[in-house]
Order: structure tokens, then C-alpha cells, then sequence
């Protein structure tokens, strides 16, 4: 469906995106992990036709992607970060014009009218100016008006960005269900616990560099531990820091210790350590890794430091 290669991107001296290479298949949900300024709307805007890139090359269905193409890009549907809606346009407004720009006309243009506002939960609203909608009814709107003519392959340049938990769940909805329809979607966000959920296959980027791509299991097995001891942080366990740090390396928050066991350690080793000083195993909680131990394994800081 997708396929790009070595694709690079400069703003003057800074380095947007460097040689970018990776491929998808029809049908996947592909996420795009990584802080502000990583280079995924730089990413976004490239694939959609917006900016020429400065190297490499895009394939879109086995063909050289060329945003002069109108049938190629007929195809796509993109949602900015920056919301596209005309403010002084009602809903429903918003949305005709929208369809008629990708052709839409008649029967099927009310039908997609209808449809969009039924997804973005405005049918009441739908007379409203855009001026007077939340900011999560604009970005349903905005996730809406871009799949008007139902494209094979859907760009969301973090369409969740500032909204509240209704509208978020709302638009995961809504993408779940285009991607169980067979649209394949590229989603790129900076919120660990969407890629998570979301997203078949995930691609890690940071300063514009691509460090690591797979499913989430993939990304997982790269870690050098594969589980995670959280110890209560409490009367019971601080005397025994220095403890834990024999097992692994240790992290130490407000009111836990998260214990990364060093390689090869059999947890039966741990916990008879614990029993030997004492303490309950009601303090301890075993877990998995998780996406945010693969960033901070290959980018060595929180992806919240951006």
C-alpha cells in the first residue's frame, strides 16, 4: 500500500526526517511513536502530497507517488494537526464542501453528509457554526470531513491532540471501524497508551530518525528484561534499597521503586531475597514492559522529555 524510501527532509540546518525507509501492507494500522518535533507531521505532509521532500522516494499502491497525480491522491485522506475546518461554515457546510472537493455530488454527497455527521456525533449540531463547537467536536469534525470519499489509505496527524476523554474515545472509535472496513491508516501520536492500543505495527521516531519498527511484541523482545518488579515505596521497603539494586537496575518514583531484573535472573532469586528481609509480597507486583521502556531503552530519556 505504502512504501518509502530513504526519505529526508531539511528545514535550513535541521534535520526533519533522515532516510526514512519502511513499507506497509494493505490493511495495517501503522503508528507513528515519537515526541513533538520527531518529524512525524513532517512525515504526514511529505506522504500527502503538501511538501516536496529533499531525498528518497514514496510508492503508493507499487507506483511512484507524485502529488500532481490527482487519482493518487484521490486516495488518501489526511487529517492535520492543525484543524482544516471553516469556522464561519456550519457542520453540515463543512462537510458538502469538503465531499465535493473529492467529487461528491447528489444522492451519495447527502448520504456521506449524513453519515459524517452521525460518526462525529453532531447530528443535532449540524446547523451550528464551527466557531461555536468544543474543541473535540471540531477535531470529530475534522477526522470526519477527511474520510468524505472513503479513501483506501488515511493520514492522522495526532488527531487527539487537546480533547477531551469522550471526544478521544469517540475518534478511536471512529478509526477502529475505517480500519476494520480495510482502511489502512498511518496514526502518528506522542501518547504511548494509543499506539498501544491502536495501532498493528509501530515505528519509533525520534529527531527524525526511524530507531526501531514492529509490533508491539517485537519491540518488547528487544528489551533486555521482560518483566518489571514494582516494589510499594513504604516503611516496610525503603531500608532496603540497596537490596533491590542487587537484582537490577532501579528506578525510583513517589511512591514505588520499579525494578528492571538484570539478565538471566530467575525472579525465585528475588523474592527469597525479600523473604529473608522481611518483606510481604503484597508490596510487590510483577508487570510487563511496556511501550514507553522500548522508547526510553532506544532513545535513553521519557518521551514526554521530548
Amino acid at each position: 500500500m505504502l512504501t518509502v524510501q530513504d526519505l529526508t527532509k531539511h528545514y535550513g540546518p535541521r534535520i526533519a526526517l533522515a532516510d526514512v525507509s519502511f513499507s506497509l501492507e494493505p490493511g495495517e494500522f501503522f503508528g507513528l511513536l515519537g515526541p513533538n518535533g520527531a518529524g512525524k507531521t513532517t512525515f504526514m505532509s511529505l506522504v500527502a502530497g503538501l511538501r516536496p521532500a529533499d531525498a528518497g522516494e514514496i510508492f503508493f499502491n507499487g507506483e511512484r507517488f507524485s502529488p500532481e497525480r490527482i487519482e493518487q491522491r484521490a486516495q488518501l485522506g489526511y487529517v492535520p494537526q492543525d484543524l482544516a475546518l471553516y469556522v464561519d461554515l456550519t457542520a453540515e457546510e463543512n462537510l458538502r464542501l469538503f465531499g465535493q472537493l473529492y467529487g461528491l455530488s447528489g444522492a451519495l454527497l447527502r448520504e456521506r453528509v449524513a453519515e459524517g455527521l452521525r460518526a462525529a456525533q453532531l447530528e443535532k449540531r449540524r446547523a451550528e457554526q464551527v466557531r461555536k463547537f468544543s474543541g473535540g467536536m471540531r477535531r470529530r469534525l475534522n477526522l470526519v470531513a477527511a474520510v468524505m470519499h472513503h479513501p483506501k489509505l488515511l493520514l492522522c496527524d495526532e488527531p487527539t491532540v487537546g480533547v477531551d476523554p469522550q471526544s478521544r474515545n469517540a475518534i478511536f472509535e471512529f478509526v477502529e471501524k475505517l480500519h476494520a472496513a480495510g482502511t489502512t491508516v498511518v496514526y502518528s501520536t506522542h501518547y504511548m497508551e494509543e499506539a498501544t492500543r491502536l495501532c498493528s505495527r509501530i515505528g519509533i521516531l525520534d529527531h527524525g530518525k526511524l530507531l526501531a519498527i514492529g509490533t508491539l511484541d517485537e519491540l518488547l523482545a528487544e528489551l533486555p528484561f521482560t518483566e518489571q518488579i514494582r516494589i510499594a515505596r513504604n516503611d516496610a521497603t525503603s531500608p532496603h534499597e540497596a537490596i533491590f539494586q542487587q537484582f537490577g537496575q532501579v528506578s525510583t518514583g513517589d511512591d514505588a521503586y520499579i525494578l528492571q531484573p538484570r539478565a538471566g535472573l530467575h525472579l525465585s532469586e528475588f523474592f527469597a531475597a525479600m523473604e529473608r528481609v522481611d518483606v510481604p509480597y503484597r508490596h510487590l507486583t510483577v508487570t510487563r514492559p511496556s511501550l514507553e521502556n522500548v522508547f526510553l531503552h532506544r532513545t535513553g530519556k521519557s518521551l514526554r522529555d521530548g
